[in-house]
């Protein structure tokens, strides 16, 4: 059965911790598995601007042996009407994967349905699940184990990361508190899922609208731009909306002394994050940026070939 990720909870607690474990050893030995030897193709199609995403996604196959195709969705025939099943259909005879950063979470399940070879979501608008990979990579290599540890995530509760926070978090068996302000709040369906999952691995969920509870004794903290794409025109609204949640030394002072402070980027220095927690001692910002590359490799690795992990 071909596996697609499409969502943070399609991989087990075991699966997650698995492709995490192969991460980190291609971090330290990026040659050690070429799945994609031949070389094999990688379709990687985007709806969206990408700089993190392209990069790592186009990096990390060729490293795997593989050869990646960028496509701007909106120039294929997708763009002219084109059904996502009949796309399907023709991309999985020309290459290994395909990997969309896109806006509908539908779509990609469509997409996924029709697909005979793994599709990844390399971003929608309710989930981010390749970002969380390596932010849970990242708390690894700065902090330890997963299971136990909080994580706290404070800006606009309703977006796809913090959704993919949520999901990846009750996973590993973290405790997950959301910070957001009345009327952002995180998807209720998503809520409850992670909710499940958590009881399930000793980890535990949470949503407040008061950032101090937020982050208090936390051993993360997250955080990502107010205003996601397409929201634009909603500058001026969002930052009075969420200056109370911005990461700042005064709100980060009620974490734990040791904590360190994730953001997926582009940051807007000043306004959801202070540059010290970009630049200074606390931030794993750049790491995490890093990771993102190493994680999915290791995820698509695992797609190709589930048996790796055994």
């Amino acid at each position: 059965m071909t596996r697609h990720f499409l969502a943070d909870d399609d991989l087990t607690p075991a699966e997650q911790a698995g492709v995490l474990d192969l991460a980190a050893r291609f971090k330290s030995h990026p040659f050690s598995h070429r799945p994609l030897a031949g070389p094999e193709t990688v379709a990687l199609l985007f709806d969206k601007p990408s700089t993190r995403t392209r990069v790592s996604f186009a990096v990390g196959v060729a490293e795997l042996g593989g050869i990646p195709l960028v496509l701007d969705a909106a120039t294929t025939q997708l763009g002219r009407g084109e059904t996502l099943s009949d796309t399907a259909r023709v991309l999985d005879r020309q290459v290994a994967a395909v990997v969309w950063r896109t806006f509908s979470q539908h779509g990609l399940e469509q997409l996924a349905a029709s697909s005979s070879v793994p599709v990844v979501n390399a971003l929608s608008d309710l989930l981010h699940p390749c970002q969380l990979l390596a932010d849970l990579l990242t708390v690894t290599e700065r902090i330890g184990p997963l299971p136990g540890l909080t994580l706290a995530y404070v800006g606009d509760g309703a977006n796809n990361v913090a959704h993919s926070t949520l999901l990846a978090g009750a996973t590993a068996g973290m405790h997950v508190r959301i910070g957001s302000p009345v009327g952002y709040a995180p998807s209720l369906d998503v809520m409850e899922r992670a909710a499940v999952i958590a009881a399930r691995t000793g980890g535990s969920v949470a949503h407040t609208t008061d950032p101090v509870d937020a982050v208090a004794g936390a051993d993360v903290v997250s955080t990502d731009t107010w205003v996601s794409m397409g929201q634009e025109g909603e500058d001026a609204d969002r930052e009075a909306v969420f200056a109370p949640f911005a990461v700042t030394p005064e709100l980060v002072f009620a974490a734990e002394p040791r904590a360190i402070v994730l953001h997926c980027l582009p940051a807007y220095r000043g306004k959801e994050i202070d540059p010290v927690y970009l630049d200074g001692p606390s931030s794993a910002v750049w790491d995490q940026a890093e990771n993102r590359r190493h994680v999915q490799k290791a995820l698509l690795t695992f797609l190709l070939d589930p048996e790796v992990l055994e």
